[in-house]
């Protein structure tokens, strides 16, 4: 196997970080936020994404799985829940990527289920074409095309996480 040349440059990334970590900053203004993070996936983005905002926030996570391999499941496993207490919190949900909906569809019902104050949803790549839940998100890093990629916290079973970049993962055909 190998990948490719980079879809989306470290360069790249860096700057739209910085904008919606601006945007987020802008919107959540005076507001206890509670940043959680989609494991594993996001955390590359996660972690750039909260050094640049300049609000106060509070961190947790979310440990879900529904890919094997390169392939959805269609199955949303939850391992890990934020342990914060969520009622009444306006809540900043952050995830790696939406592709069919599903999971992210999942894990919003069950955190409005907490009643929390508000609740927004940031993406780092959208890949629209494969949407087959509707879920509204309101921060999106970058719009790509239906390919698999890896890099930047993104992964082919457990490998490829730390590319500083996002490239299409590719098979080699022996």
């Amino acid at each position: 196997m190998f990948i490719g040349t980079p879809l989306i440059s470290e360069e790249q990334i860096q700057k739209k970080v910085k904008a919606l970590a601006h945007k987020i900053s802008s919107d959540y203004k005076d507001k206890d936020v509670v940043v959680i993070g989609i494991l594993k996936g996001s955390f590359m983005f996660f972690s750039d994404l909260i050094r640049y905002i300049k609000t106060p926030v509070r961190v947790d996570f979310i440990m879900a799985s529904s890919y094997v391999k390169d392939v959805s499941s269609g199955e949303v496993k939850i391992h890990y829940f934020p342990t914060e207490e969520l009622e009444d919190k306006d809540i900043l949900l952050v995830d790696d990527i939406i592709d069919t909906g599903i999971s992210l569809k999942i894990i919003q019902d069950r955190i409005l289920a907490m009643n929390p104050a508000s609740l927004r949803i940031c993406v780092f790549l959208d890949k629209a074409e494969r949407r087959v839940v509707d879920v509204h998100v309101d921060y999106v890093g970058f719009k790509i095309p239906n390919k698999f990629v890896v890099g930047y916290g993104l992964d082919y079973h457990e490998m490829f996480r730390n590319l500083p970049y996002i490239t299409v993962f590719k098979k080699e055909l022996k």
